[in-house]
């Protein structure tokens, strides 16, 4: 009893399934179809038989009366003799002007048949000799009766099993037809829809453990492309979005707590001495460095908000064609003189114009950050301190690099000085928020680009410097 109840609670949990509903609903137009077409080619086809045998009928009795116009009584009652003798006969009948039946094949007929000259076009009972009648269910068939020259009757009919048996025959095919075929589609309408219930199943238990707090789980897929898969892929991309997102929430609230944490101990200590001090131009010189460190905290926080906005698709500007050439002449010849108080030397190659589909606010400020961070760290280089940028083709991209030839970065904190707030011992010195690379890996993310980091000079052992590229795909959407 028990699995009786499970087998009709599995089948309710299928039939809820949409799969499911749809092999249901085409199951039933497809079979009203079947059944329909059915019908009609069986009608048309015993239509068709019985207008042939109309025409049979009719031609045979031309033929008789051309007979007996030229052989007489005599040679009509031999051909019908004859005809009546084969497999299969027609049904004759020649009967006197009252009635009476005086030769033929037919021992009994319908009262009525003969009256009436020309088609019986309701089907008449009959029986032939030497046929016994059932349970009084004498067959049927159609007749033409003509009257000769001489008065005599002459009945020509053709029985109606055969289109009767064609019929019950289609019928019997229709129900078996259909019979199978319902059986067969209940068992393809189980196996579907228990497979695609055992797809939702797994797809719902990943759900659960993602809504668990495990974003690294994905929806399974078959690897068929079917909408299933496509929706799994869809929803893969965005989980993998979400979970980019949630470990950089993750990395920031901990970077902020780490890194905030040293400029607002200072905050508190210059405020302390301040109190401790007498002399208005220590109150003076406290605020001073107070307000400087308050101007760094700002412009950390505005990076902040600046990557969360560009990471959320929710930038100041649409996109549209720019000249990213003019962009990186204007952006070297706006640092070019810090780039020279700082006893660097900023040098441009740019030989073409081009543009790009993008941001220009945003470009220009990625620009700007890795001019910055090249003069920051392009000190303690081999030869002459320089910082190069570039724009250049290359296989259909176009690249914007600043390049120096400082310390550089290790191969593998290549990656780590991309995240948000990293910075590497060597530079905690140096003024910075650690945000710079994370804001132009940012803006080449909405740009569909990438960003890569290499060794300026990679033939050195040492001070082999940094040459960041900003990779644009060229796009005219």
């Amino acid at each position: 009893m028990n699995g009786l109840h499970g087998l009709l609670g599995r089948l309710t949990v299928l039939y809820r399934t949409t799969a499911v509903r749809l092999s249901a609903v085409y199951l039933l137009l497809f079979a009203t179809c079947a059944a329909f077409l059915v019908f009609y080619v069986s009608t048309m086809s015993e239509g068709l038989l019985r207008q042939q045998m109309r025409d049979a009928v009719a031609q045979e009795t031309e033929q008789i009366e051309s007979i007996f116009n030229k052989s007489g009584m005599n040679g009509l009652l031999r051909t019908l003799e004859r005809r009546a003798r084969q497999p299969g006969a027609n049904l004759y009948i020649i009967a006197s002007p009252t009635g009476e039946v005086l030769a033929g094949n037919v021992a009994s007929l319908q009262p009525g048949v003969l009256d009436t000259e020309g088609w019986t076009e309701t089907p008449f009972r009959y029986q032939r000799y030497q046929e016994e009648a059932r349970g009084g269910n004498r067959p049927m068939a159609y007749a033409q009766v003509i009257v000769l020259s001489n008065g005599l009757r002459v009945l020509v009919g053709r029985d109606l099993g055969e289109p009767e048996n064609f019929r019950k025959l289609v019928r019997q095919a229709l129900m078996v037809a259909l019979g199978v075929m319902g059986i067969g589609a209940l068992a393809i309408w189980y196996l579907i829809g228990r497979n695609a219930l055992k797809r939702m199943d797994r797809m719902s238990g990943a759900s659960q453990r993602i809504m668990a707090g495990d974003l690294s789980q994905r929806l399974p897929t078959s690897g068929s492309g079917d909408e299933f898969d496509r929706l799994s892929e869809s929803l893969n991309t965005m989980l993998g979005r979400i979970e980019k997102l949630d470990e950089g929430l993750k990395q920031v609230s901990d970077n902020i707590a780490h890194d905030l944490k040293t400029p607002l101990t200072r905050l508190r200590n210059k405020a302390e001495a301040a109190l401790a001090g007498d002399e208005k131009a220590e109150y003076r010189i406290a605020l001073e460095e107070m307000i400087g460190e308050s101007d760094q905290l700002i412009r950390t926080f505005n990076a902040l908000l600046m990557i969360s906005r560009v990471e959320a698709g929710q930038a100041p500007a649409e996109m549209s064609m720019i000249d990213i050439s003019g962009i990186a002449r204007d952006g070297a010849e706006l640092y070019e003189p810090v780039a020279e108080d700082s006893g660097l030397r900023l040098v441009t190659e740019i030989a073409e114009t081009i543009e790009i589909k993008g941001n220009r606010e945003l470009v220009g400020q990625a620009l700007g950050n890795l001019i910055d961070n090249a003069i920051k760290y392009a000190e303690g280089g081999e030869g002459e301190p320089e910082i190069r940028v570039a724009l250049a083709r290359r296989e259909g991209d176009v690249v914007l690099s600043v390049a120096d030839n400082g310390p550089g970065v290790p191969d593998d904190k290549r990656d780590d000085v991309v995240k948000r707030f990293v910075r590497l011992d060597a530079s905690r010195s140096k003024p910075g928020t650690g945000l710079g690379l994370s804001l132009v890996g940012a803006v080449m993310e909405m740009h569909q680009g990438r960003l890569e980091l290499a060794a300026t000079h990679p033939e050195r052992e040492n001070n082999r410097g940094l040459t960041v590229r900003m990779v644009f795909p060229v796009r005219s959407d």
